[in-house]
């Protein structure tokens, strides 16, 4: 994925120029663009119908990072999650299958989440009554924290949660060399867990989060055998969708943990964190990032500056700087 094309509407058009400010884009005149940003690879362009344009070959990580969890905040329309018709989605309900969905890849304090759930038509009425959605459209952490418990309570043996706290999840990204190898290990393992309960599940559901090879080579024995489906906004499957709020409240409860551990609220998101970063840095010392943050990010390097630091204290790769083809 190097160039994306999408309509934003007005509160995630007031999201995206808020995030080309505050992260470091070189801002730009294009014609009829409302706001137009360069940097590290990414050209970005809002025009003034709504139309979003992202081009470069650091598409597919900006969309990962920040668009999906910090400007998105809704379902495409079922045309554009693949759906093509009201019979097509009514026989797709009656095939038993697994969903899963992360949370916590595009936050900076937190654990990362991958959970899975296995669904079955007779559980569908449940996710119907409970108005399961995709995570991102429920409007309080609380209720999305209720709506998981009773998901947990229905069904338990349904319901397979890894939490990767962030010093675990560190570790992984530096042994595995890559954050999609890190969630193609996730998403097999709770793939495994899941079909060791129930072998004679022939269906998986996911989000397409990188390059299809990864996922199918970190299968285990039983996840090569049942046919894995990947496609982008996958939480328009209830099955995904169910998963997606099981992985969102597992992140949210994760991060309020970490917050109570280290005195402090620590903000969801990547943007808006790095005032409290700095100040966490400052009363605790650098190391406690790599018990509440992912230190991956960009940010880790900014703070650590801000704070005094050497950049790489904590074994941040520098960026690599985006040279522009001729």
């Amino acid at each position: 994925m190097n160039t994306l094309s999408l309509p934003l509407n007005s509160d995630e058009q007031k999201r995206l120029a808020l995030h080309l400010r505050e992260n470091g884009f070189s801002l730009n005149t294009v014609a009829h663009a409302r706001i137009a940003g360069k940097k590290d690879g990414l050209n970005i362009v809002l025009y003034q119908s709504g139309k979003l344009v992202v081009q470069g070959k650091r598409t597919r990580e900006w969309v990962e990072f920040a668009l999906e969890p910090e400007i998105l905040q809704r379902l495409l329309s079922p045309a554009a999650s693949g759906a093509t018709s009201t019979e097509s989605a009514a026989s797709e309900d009656e095939v038993p299958r697994i969903g899963i969905d992360e949370s916590g890849k595009g936050d900076f304090f937190g654990p990362l989440v991958i959970a899975g759930y296995y669904l079955t038509p007779g559980l569908l009425p449940l996710l119907q009554k409970l108005g399961v959605r995709d995570s991102k459209q429920i409007s309080s952490d609380d209720k999305m924290i209720k709506v998981a418990e009773v998901l947990r309570e229905q069904a338990p043996g349904h319901v397979e949660v890894l939490r990767l706290a962030p010093q675990t999840y560190n570790d992984l990204v530096k042994r595995m060399g890559s954050v999609n190898r890190v969630l193609a290990w996730g998403h097999a393992t709770v793939l495994e867990n899941l079909l060791t309960r129930y072998p004679a599940i022939q269906r998986a559901v996911a989000d397409q989060f990188g390059p299809e090879h990864q996922i199918k080579q970190a299968l285990k024995t039983r996840g090569k055998a049942i046919e894995l489906i990947q496609r982008h906004r996958a939480e328009s499957d209830p099955a995904v969708a169910a998963a997606s709020i099981l992985a969102r409240a597992d992140f949210v409860n994760g991060l309020r943990e970490l917050s109570a551990e280290v005195s402090t609220p620590l903000p969801k998101g990547a943007t808006h964190v790095r005032g409290p970063a700095e100040d966490l840095v400052k009363a605790q010392g650098p190391e406690v990032l790599r018990k509440v943050a992912k230190t991956h990010f960009r940010t880790t390097r900014q703070v650590l500056e801000a704070c005094g630091y050497p950049a790489d204290l904590l074994g941040t790769p520098e960026p690599k700087k985006w040279v522009k083809r001729s």
